[in-house]
């Protein structure tokens, strides 16, 4: 409660409004599955468009599976693909890999060996990782001024790496400036003059201090001090894809700049501090135990390449003369994974979690799927597939705010969808057949994809454009051209009680999807999109009365928490949501001694009965037409 101590006027703010409870998100996904390049355990982030998936994800080439494994689509890539263009807009990817026997699958090259040496390998396993690398070395201008009497430098900084030459007579502008020696820059403290100061240290031509160099106005006479740096270039596997560059890094491990470390080690480290960066730099470079200054750095650098150090100090060089050249080699797409790494690990440890357990401290998520991982169920993946399909039910359901999009396997009949459909009962799950013909931008071909890639972005689609509430099925398929099979309506009546959602083609209304059933035997859940709008309702009920808790248990705040929840439900009924031609029809809410007896109060418990009519698709229209007399009354 306010104090008041002192006499004077008191102004306060208070509210006399109920809290209000702000609708959740219903259409971020989460696909989970093998790519071509990406993290393994790191914590997923938010993706956006497809461009943005293949920046840390690589592209859509085929994947190869063991040593002579036969190519297969990237399935995750395309569903990716699907999941945008049907209307997608938020997603979460976690990558799963399993490494062949005896590879790691990661691409590596090395320059010298040992503790002088520099490994670079690629930063995430993956045949991706297979590309060229180019490290560069580059001096600016001269940045020695001021005159004989005091010279002076800009834009230096501590541990910097120098080049300082020394010109007793004139040279011909252009050309090379003449012999000189690597320096590390450091300030330090004059106490002759109060005054922070320049020196230039190396362990083979001493100590020289800035006060002993020459500056003149004229570059080819006088003293030069340029700053040397390196640039790190990653090429593209793709043809006609721009390389990335990073230049300007310095070569000193612990250079610093504005209190940032800006080093090429420290920038390519295997453990960047930065997250982002951990997710989107594509290589690790890795100094031997030997090589702790710049300077040492830079001498292994020469050393790779013997006439790296006069192109260096020409400056009519190319870019190609002052670097060193790796091919990165050795990485691979692994074996398919299996299952365990569908269910993924969670160290106790540490933050760590990979497969499915990442998706598990992510809320935003409402829709999960594992793209391809039922390819080849009815040919020897059988066991990993229906584990999988199993462990996304339980995930979903024990996040209890999630439903699983479920795949059917490739090029299954009828009855082996049903038998399939036979085996798994659950509410948080829908099952779509068959899968989706679509024209593969990789291979210029028709290849055949599972569903829930497309089916993921039509859910989003359906909330945004209709609502949750609404079923997400009388829609069009954007990509498809075909599907496996061509159903009719025969074949569906087979399908459809059993919730196994179903495809189909309408002459003049093109490819749609024409099922909204999830796998549950309960009648009272058997539609997708009831049991996504309860998620909807609940989490964000939950969501909107986290004020609730530790409040005084009282009347007060019932009455409160009531007209909380009533003004949320009212507004749902107003835009259609829910069933009844008035509010009291609708919904109810309690919050009273009805609900709570005195042990709840006791033990701190606050319940709140809610009851809604929600309301069910048109899943049978039928129109009743008969014959009457012009004279007859109706």
């Amino acid at each position: 409660m306010p104090e008041y101590l002192a006499p004077g006027v008191y102004v306060e703010e208070v509210s006399f409004r109920s809290k209000s409870i702000e609708g959740v998100s219903t259409t971020t996904t989460g696909f989970i599955g093998p790519a071509r390049y990406g993290p393994l355990d790191l914590e997923p982030d938010i993706i956006t468009s497809l461009g943005e998936f293949k920046r840390v994800y690589g592209d859509g080439q085929q994947l190869t599976f063991g040593a002579s494994g036969s190519p297969m689509h990237n399935y995750l890539w395309h569903a990716v693909r699907g999941f945008f263009e049907e209307g997608g807009k938020r997603l979460y990817v976690v990558r799963v890999f399993r490494p062949r026997a005896g590879s790691d699958g990661f691409a590596r090259a090395n320059i010298g060996a040992g503790a002088g040496g520099i490994a670079v390998r690629a930063r995430f396993p993956g045949a991706a990782g297979n590309t060229r690398v180019r490290l560069s070395l580059r001096m600016g201008q001269s940045i020695l001024g001021g005159d004989t009497a005091n010279p002076t430098v800009g834009a230096l900084r501590n541990d910097d790496i120098v080049h300082i030459t020394d010109i007793t007579s004139p040279i011909n502008i252009g050309s090379p400036p003449g012999s000189g020696t690597f320096y590390r820059a450091e300030s330090f403290f004059d106490a002759g003059t109060r005054t922070q100061r320049w020196r230039f240290v190396s362990p083979t031509a001493g100590t020289l201090n800035l006060s002993q160099l020459t500056p003149n106005a004229d570059p080819t006479l006088g003293d030069q001090v340029r700053v040397v740096t390196a640039a790190v270039t990653v090429f593209s596997t793709e043809p006609g894809e721009l390389p990335s560059v990073w230049d300007g890094l310095a070569l000193e491990p612990d250079h610093e700049r504005d209190g940032a470390p800006d080093s090429m080690s420290a920038k390519f480290a295997a453990e960047p501090s930065n997250l982002a960066q951990a997710r989107t730099l594509p290589i690790v470079i890795e100094l031997g135990t030997g090589l702790t200054t710049g300077l040492q750095i830079m001498n292994a650098l020469l050393g790779a390449n013997a006439g790296l150090a006069a192109a260096l100090s020409d400056p009519q060089s190319s870019e190609e003369a002052r670097s060193i050249d790796l091919e990165l080699t050795g990485g691979n797409d692994g074996e398919r994974p299996t299952a365990a790494e569908y269910e993924g690990e969670a160290e106790e440890d540490s933050t760590v979690k990979t497969g499915l357990k990442a998706f598990e401290d992510i809320e935003d998520i409402s829709i999960v799927a594992a793209p391809g991982s039922t390819f080849g169920l009815e040919n020897g993946y059988r066991a990993n597939a229906t584990t999988i399909v199993n462990l996304l039910i339980s995930h979903a359901a024990r996040m209890r705010y999630r439903i699983a999009v479920l795949d059917s396997g490739d090029g299954q009949s009828i009855a082996q969808v049903r038998a399939m459909r036979a085996k798994v009962d659950s509410t948080y799950a829908a099952l779509y057949y068959p899968w989706v013909r679509v024209l593969d931008p990789i291979t210029r071909s028709e290849i055949y994809l599972p569903p829930s890639g497309f089916i993921a972005g039509i859910y989003a689609r359906n909330d945004v454009n209709r609502a949750v509430y609404k079923a997400p099925a009388n829609e069009v398929v954007n990509l498809a051209i075909g599907f496996e099979q061509l159903l009719n309506k025969s074949q569906q009546d087979v399908l459809n009680p059993e919730g196994v959602n179903c495809f189909r083609f309408f002459e003049g209304r093109g490819f749609r999807v024409w099922g909204a059933r999830t796998i549950s035997s309960d009648p009272e859940w058997k539609y997708v999109n009831l049991r996504r709008y309860f998620a909807y309702l609940e989490r964000s009920i939950d969501k909107g009365t986290q004020w609730a808790v530790f409040e005084p248990n009282g009347e007060a705040l019932w009455a409160n928490v009531r007209r909380t929840v009533e003004d949320f439900l009212l507004n749902e009924w107003m835009s259609g949501a829910l069933l009844g031609d008035k509010p009291e029809k609708a919904y109810f809410v309690k919050c009273d001694r009805s609900t709570m007896t005195q042990n709840d109060l006791d033990n701190g418990r606050l319940i709140c009965l809610i009851g809604v009519a929600p309301l069910r698709p048109a899943e049978f229209v039928i129109f009743r037409i008969g014959q009457w007399t012009a004279d007859r009354k109706v």
